[in-house]
């Protein structure tokens, strides 16, 4: 594989100087047609030690707008990092559409290393790499331009390359104990990094391997590469949007305005909810189900004690937890929340809702927002809606293409996976009620001064396609509900029981996670 990156190829020093300044300036006028782009750039450099990633790296950095441009290098996870998933610092840094992000040491780093030291087996290679390809798939079919470059060196020339720096007094500093190790197990370095790019090296993330003996050549290689991905990509996603925009205009244009008319003259009150001709899972639950106002406050004491003391016990082990809240609108998320933190110590929760993203969460992948709000170790993290809206609103109200929320189900699957494998105490409510007791609480809410806020058009609007959303639901269920991440459903029509079934069900799962803390 890496025969091609070791023939000595190298640019003479006036055929350099001839190219740079062309070369820069169409970077540079690529990278303001970019500004206006609906994605965004990921360079990723992975290599040999001493192969140059560093160099080239400054060189694009001098070459383009730094304004537009943003490197991350990873080392060692800090321990505001090492408390969250993995994932999460890559997550964190992903550039914005419109932005260039390059990483040096990305997700390829630790599993490569832990490879070359026998600290993992194959298979756990495989399964690290897996989630690798997860990973740049969710980035590449949400639009990212991926352009990774593999910096490679033979045996003998890395050897000559480290000694030559070593003898420089200016960038000695640069070579390390590390470098020497990587260069003694440079077989296996390369047997691992051969597997992990024939695993990884797919059409929407392919591999470059760039010859690293003379900078000048890798350099204007890997220049030239950038260029000439952001001019394609530039080309297929104008093109992409002209067909898209010619969709919707045809769709359009076969709507019935004096449907919507009618629509909107309707008598709210008294009109029917559309129900779904099949039975679904929601459908089945027994929503008769009450507490009394003494049990209830019975349970409410017990359960709020008990979370109480797990949640102190959770926070000395540092095991967080995150709570993710979906439901119908009036559906009684919002009391069962604060049932559940009245019964935790304030500083070390937060609630965080979810409604429509901002300007800067469209500029990212829709898990972006949900990334970054990943509590620390040791807290409790609310979410009051949450990535579901993939798969619920943005499906019915067709901001996601049908593509785009159908490959949700797996991308919140791994994300899911990977919060639990970190050891996240992770529960998801659905709070279901029925379209006549969502009436009775609309009404209360039209009647009572401090709750009018809350009823709004929308709410009416999402009545109307009852059937629709709960199809919806259904689907959410049956794809998500996994044995790592089940769903608890809520029956809802009794605020009181509801409250119980979910503080209870928040303690069941934070008690298991602690025992099986204590079993490891």
């Amino acid at each position: 594989m890496f025969e091609t990156a070791e023939l000595g190829r190298e640019v003479p020093k006036a055929e350099y100087k001839k190219q740079v300044p062309l070369l820069r300036e169409k970077l540079l006028a690529v990278q303001q047609d970019l500004r206006k782009a609906d994605f965004p750039v990921i360079l990723v450099f992975a290599g040999v030690d001493g192969a140059g990633k560093g160099e080239i790296v400054n060189l694009l950095s001098e070459w383009m707008d730094p304004r537009w441009l943003v490197t991350h290098a990873y080392t060692e996870p800090s321990q505001e990092e090492a408390e969250r998933p993995e994932y999460w610092r890559y997550w964190r840094d992903l550039p914005p559409r419109g932005r260039i992000g390059i990483f040096l040491s990305s997700w390829y780093s630790t599993p490569v290393l832990d490879r070359v030291n026998n600290r993992i087996s194959i298979p756990e290679f495989d399964e690290k790499l897996d989630r690798i390809i997860a990973f740049e798939r969710a980035l590449a079919v949400d639009g990212a331009l991926i352009l990774k470059f593999w910096m490679h060196l033979g045996k003998s020339e890395q050897k000559k390359r480290l000694k030559s720096l070593e003898k420089d007094p200016e960038k000695k500093w640069r070579v390390t104990e590390t470098d020497w190790h990587h260069w003694r197990l440079y077989d296996d370095f390369v047997a691992g990094a051969e597997r992990a790019i024939m695993r990884t090296s797919k059409g929407a993330a392919p591999w470059d391997i760039i010859e690293g003996g003379d900078l000048r050549y890798s350099s204007l290689t890997v220049a030239n590469a950038v260029l000439d991905g952001i001019q394609k990509h530039l080309r297929k996603r104008t093109k992409l949007k002209e067909v898209a925009a010619q969709l919707k205009a045809a769709a359009k244009s076969g709507q019935s305005s004096a449907g919507e008319e009618a629509e909107n003259t309707e008598d709210y009150w008294n009109k029917p909810v559309p129900r779904p001709d099949m039975p679904t899972i929601i459908s089945t639950l027994n929503m008769d189900q009450s507490l009394s106002k003494d049990d209830y406050q019975s349970e409410l004491n017990r359960y709020q004690a008990k979370l109480n003391h797990l949640h102190r016990e959770s926070w000395g082990h540092k095991v967080s937890s995150l709570i993710v809240f979906e439901g119908w609108d009036a559906g009684g998320k919002g009391g069962a929340i604060r049932r559940c933190t009245a019964a935790l110590d304030a500083r070390r929760y937060e609630v965080i809702p979810f409604a429509a993203p901002t300007d800067e969460e469209r500029a990212h992948h829709y898990l972006w927002r949900f990334w970054r709000n990943l509590g620390r170790a040791g807290r409790v993290t609310f979410f009051d809606r949450s990535w579901y809206g993939r798969v619920l609103v943005e499906r019915i109200e067709d901001f996601a293409r049908e593509e785009e929320w159908m490959r949700a189900f797996a991308e919140i699957n791994d994300f899911e996976a990977q919060l639990v494998e970190h050891g996240i105490v992770l529960c998801k409510f659905w709070l279901n009620i029925t379209p006549e007791e969502q009436l009775e609480r609309f009404k209360s809410r039209q009647e009572i001064a401090y709750k009018r806020w809350k009823l709004t058009e929308e709410d009416w609007r999402n009545r109307d396609k009852w059937a629709e959303y709960e199809i919806a639901v259904h689907d959410m269920i049956e794809r998500t509900s996994t044995s790592r991440a089940p769903w608890t459903l809520v029956e809802g029509n009794d605020k009181r029981f509801a409250r119980i079934k979910v503080l209870k069900t928040l303690c069941e799962h934070m008690e298991k996670a602690l025992k099986r803390l204590q079993k490891n």
